[in-house]
């Protein structure tokens, strides 16, 4: 059992006395040095990232979160932990449990049933963004990893934990950002926490990197993990060395060599590094592209990958944004589906898990979603009377990122353990004209338990480039098909084109995962069984995107399909009571009663409070 603490600190804080001028003070226990720059951040247990759960496979995991935030609700999400019998273990706030409330204790139990490469972080606000996440690792035995025989060392130290990285907090950035014309671009990236900050250079600061130390002559597996916030995927690469891909999202894939891959957020990859070189230093390179890239922020990161033995030495080379672009062949190219001799999407893997049910030639359910940054008067920073997107300055639209035309608004209470606090859902046959209007609702696609089920996801591609990571809670799924149409593409020529016969699907040894991307102007197609009934979240794993509400949630199966909710766990809900009014003193005025109030005395006057999060700038 693990016990969890989240506060908020500083970066740079008194912990860390002379860091990052003195870089012998950043190892210090609390110092949480970051890139160097002071900012507030959100830890658990007092480092960033969080503490690692290492488990072995079907171990039972209990971890107590204590949450010290102060104000601030919070709970934590197992990615890529499929939580079958444990539905309420999910940690997705309004969904499968109340947000946790400061000052409580929340205890998540739930068996480490899929074996593979995942993480842990906050799913409330941006706490996900400001450093509250960390790895977790369910591990096979030797004799019973299939890739077992391809590497000499899986060691703890060898996890990289990538996340793109603001100046400041995120629910600034955002306020920032939707409020007062505020960038929205990521200034540096961070390797396991550690990095330069943004325009330093080789000997131009302090702040401490990460170090992987490997033996000259091993094959060492590292576990790559994103927990990317923003449009930023990551181009990753170790000078000198090619990289064998062997896992992604914890499933086995047939290795593929590479000199790079890029992995998006939510992601992961299990990758063999044969460190065959000549003893010394090499860097670990990260380049941001996208919104990271040369035409806005120029993200970038290293980290030393040091033969033991060698001098604690950084190499020679100086670094730039440009010298962390690896030429030569690649896994997962950005925003190409296009397999060639030099490039491998991830729809071009192979599973090494044998088919399953998913592969019959037509499946028992089909959705097509699509998306896009929609133009519409988004109640949260337009207003259709005083100022619509319609008729402000361009740059003064906030378009809205939505599946299917809707975002999702979060039931008052979780549906999976207050079912009948539920009120009305909505899909896109039942929300109104999306189309022109502003839809938000409890998105909710209903799935039979047991059937198989076929999700279209199209990027239409009209306004931004943002290959959007997709992730799923609950299930992994095969990627079965992925290809960019053009630059822009419509929902009705990719229905057309699938009625047509014209999707190639790859019904055998599709590769499993639980999160992936999609070509703008093009589709990515997906199966997964149905098996696991509960109330599942479906999100782009970008968080501002998701918090401003793209994300549906799956319900499969029905309420007898689902385990008991464990005795004593939280409710929640808002609170709207009944009176009876009367205007004779002596009948008092605070009579209770079910149904709606029933006014028989004076007016009762009801004033609505909105409450909502706007930007004031200084004049």
């Amino acid at each position: 059992m693990t016990s969890v603490t989240k506060n908020t600190p500083f970066v740079v804080p008194q912990a860390c006395f002379g860091c990052p001028g003195n870089s012998t003070d950043c190892q210090r226990p609390h110092c949480v040095a970051a890139d160097g720059r002071r900012r507030g951040l959100v830890t658990v247990n007092r480092q960033m990232p969080g503490p690692p759960i290492e488990v072995c496979h079907e171990d039972t995991v209990v971890v107590d979160l204590e949450n010290h935030l102060g104000s601030d609700t919070s709970s934590i999400h197992w990615h890529g932990l499929h939580q079958r019998g444990s539905q309420f273990m999910d940690g997705v706030p309004h969904v499968t449990q109340c947000p946790q409330l400061p000052g409580t204790v929340f205890r998540y139990t739930f068996r480490a049933e899929n074996p593979g490469t995942h993480f842990w972080h906050s799913h409330s606000g941006f706490q996900r963004s400001d450093g509250a996440y960390g790895a977790l690792t369910i591990r096979m035995p030797r004799e019973l990893d299939l890739h077992g025989a391809l590497f000499d060392t899986d060691l703890p130290e060898h996890k990289i934990l990538l996340s793109d990285w603001l100046k400041e907090l995120a629910v600034e950035r955002f306020v920032s950002h939707h409020h007062a014309l505020g960038t929205n671009k990521p200034e540096t990236i961070l390797i396991n926490g550690r990095g330069r900050p943004a325009g330093h250079h080789r000997n131009s600061s302090h702040t401490p990197l990460t170090e992987y130390v490997v033996d000259k002559g091993l094959r060492h597996r590292l576990r790559l993990v994103s927990n990317g916030v923003m449009n930023c995927p990551l181009e990753v690469s170790v000078d000198g060395h090619r990289l064998t891909v062997i896992a992604s999202d914890g499933s086995d894939v047939e290795p593929v060599e590479t000199d790079s891959l890029v992995i998006y957020a939510g992601e992961r990859y299990d990758v063999i590094l044969h460190a065959n070189q000549a003893p010394g230093v090499y860097w670990l390179k990260v380049r941001g592209l996208m919104d990271c890239d040369e035409r806005f922020s120029l993200a970038h990161q290293v980290a030393v990958v040091r033969y033991r033995g060698s001098p604690q030495v950084v190499p020679e080379q100086e670094i730039d944004y440009w010298a962390t672009k690896r030429p030569g062949k690649q896994v997962s190219p950005f925003n190409d589906a296009d397999q060639t001799p030099e490039k491998v999407p991830v729809s071009a893997l192979t599973a090494l898990a044998l088919d399953d049910v998913t592969s019959v030639e037509h499946a028992d359910v089909k959705f097509y979603l699509d998306y896009d940054f929609n133009q519409v008067d988004n109640k949260h920073f337009h207003d259709e009377e005083h100022y619509s997107v319609f008729s402000v300055e361009h740059h003064l639209q906030m378009l809205t990122p939505q599946f299917n035309n809707i975002s999702l608004r979060l039931p008052v209470a979780p549906p999976l353990s207050q079912p009948d606090d539920l009120s009305a859902t909505c899909n896109s046959s039942t929300a109104g004209d999306c189309q022109r209007e502003y839809c938000e609702c409890t998105h909710v696609l209903n799935i039979p338990l047991g059937a198989v089920v076929e999700l279209f996801f199209i990027d239409r591609g009209f306004t931004y480039d943002a290959n959007h990571p997709l992730h799923l809670h609950g299930y992994a799924f095969r990627v079965v098909a992925m290809e960019r149409l053009g630059r822009q593409v419509t929902r009705q020529a990719v229905v057309e084109r699938d009625r047509a016969g014209l999707v190639p699907r790859r019904l055998h040894r599709a590769p499993l995962k639980d999160t992936v991307t999609v070509p703008d102007g093009g589709y990515t197609a997906v199966r997964f069984h149905a098996t696991n009934p509960g109330w599942w979240l479906f999100h782009c794993h970008m968080n501002f995107h998701a918090e401003v509400g793209m994300a549906i949630i799956f319900h499969v199966g029905e309420r007898e399909h689902l385990p008991k909710t464990p005795r004593g766990f939280p409710t929640c809900g808002g609170f709207m009571p009944h009176y009876e009014y009367s205007s004779s003193p002596e009948e008092g005025t605070d009579k209770r009663q079910s149904g709606a109030a029933n006014v028989t005395g004076p007016l009762l006057s009801v004033l609505w409070l909105s409450l909502l999060t706007l930007f004031a700038s200084a004049l």
